[in-house]
C-alpha cells in the first residue's frame, strides 16, 4: 500500500511510474532525444543540467514540459567541461569546469558555495520560464552526505519542490535518514527509484520488473539522438542511444510496463500535491 498514490487519487495499491529523462541541456542530441522521448515516446518527465552548454537552448525549446532541474556539482565528460553559474572557486576542477567525479567534488567543495551555486541554478531554470516540476541531484552527488543534503532539502522546502532520493539498499547506505527527514519537512518523494544511468535502461529491465510495485517508482534513463556530437564526446553514447530506442520506437520497454500495469504520471502531479499542502502556505 502506498499513500503517495491515495494522495495522488490513483488508489493506495496502484502501481505507478515516472519515466524521467535526465541530462536535458548537456548537448543538442541530448535535447531533441528528450524532448522526442516526451512528445512521442514514453518519458513523462525531464531534468534540466542548467550549467550545461545547451541549457539555453533547451530552455528555449520548452512548451511548458514537465521539467524539473539537476542540480550540478559535477561535470563527468572529459571532453564536454561546464563549471558554476556563481564564483565558486571550491567547485572548480584542475581545468577550471566542475570537478570530474563526485568524490573530488565533495572532497573540496565549501558548504556555502554549494547553497549559492544550487540555489543559483534552481532560479535560473525559473528566469528562463520553467515552471519547475521538481529537484534531483547530478550523479546523485548532493543527497549521499548529510551537510551537502540538508541544501538541496532546503530548495526543495522553500520551492515547494518534489524531490529525487535514494531508494532501498541504496538509502540504507548514506549512514542518514534522507526519507525520513524529508518526509518531516513535508518533502514529496517518490516511493522508489530505479537510477538507470550508469548502465543504461536496457541492462535494467529485470530489475525493473521485479521493483515494479505498489506506490510511484521513477525510472531515470538518458536518451539522445545518435550524433557525431554525442559520439564525440560520451563514452556511454550508444547506451544513451539505446535509451532513446526504448523510450521511442522499440516495444520491450512499454510492453514491460503494459505487463505490470503501471499507470505512468509526470512530476506534474506531486508537484500539484506540494503546492497544495499546508506547509506551501508557509
Amino acid at each position: 500500500m502506498s499513500e503517495l498514490t491515495w494522495r495522488l487519487g490513483l488508489g493506495d495499491n496502484a502501481t505507478v511510474a515516472i519515466i524521467t529523462a535526465d541530462d536535458l541541456g548537456l548537448c543538442y542530441a541530448a535535447n531533441a532525444g528528450v524532448y522526442d522521448a516526451l512528445s512521442s515516446g514514453l518519458a513523462t518527465s525531464a531534468s534540466l543540467l542548467v550549467a550545461a552548454p545547451w541549457a539555453r537552448q533547451a530552455a528555449a525549446t520548452y512548451r511548458g514540459e514537465d521539467v524539473g532541474v539537476l542540480l550540478a556539482v559535477t561535470a563527468e565528460h572529459e571532453l564536454l567541461r561546464f563549471g558554476p553559474l556563481t564564483h565558486a572557486p571550491s567547485l572548480l576542477g584542475g581545468d577550471g569546469g566542475f570537478a570530474g567525479t563526485v568524490a573530488d567534488a565533495l572532497d573540496h567543495a565549501d558548504i556555502d558555495e554549494v547553497r549559492r551555486e544550487c540555489r543559483a541554478q534552481l532560479e535560473r531554470a525559473i528566469l528562463f520560464g520553467l515552471d519547475v516540476t521538481h529537484l534531483a541531484s547530478a550523479s546523485n552527488a548532493l543527497i549521499t552526505r548529510p551537510e551537502f543534503f540538508d541544501v538541496v532539502l532546503e530548495l526543495a522546502e522553500e520551492y515547494r519542490l518534489p524531490l529525487r532520493l535514494l531508494s532501498g539498499h541504496s538509502e540504507a547506505a548514506l549512514g542518514f535518514p534522507a526519507r525520513t527527514l524529508a518526509k518531516n519537512a513535508g518533502i514529496i518523494v517518490p516511493d522508489r527509484v530505479i537510477d538507470t544511468t550508469s548502465t543504461g535502461l536496457r541492462a535494467r529491465l529485470d530489475e525493473i520488473g521485479k521493483a515494479l510495485g505498489d506506490g510511484v517508482t521513477e525510472i531515470v534513463i538518458r536518451p539522445a539522438l545518435d550524433s557525431d556530437e554525442l559520439a564525440a564526446f560520451a563514452d556511454d553514447a550508444l547506451v544513451r542511444v539505446d535509451d532513446h530506442r526504448l523510450a521511442t520506437r522499440e516495444a520491450t520497454f512499454k510492453a514491460l510496463l503494459r505487463d505490470h500495469g503501471v499507470t505512468t504520471i509526470g512530476w506534474k502531479p506531486l508537484l500539484e500535491l506540494a503546492r497544495r499542502s499546508p506547509s506551501s502556505m508557509l
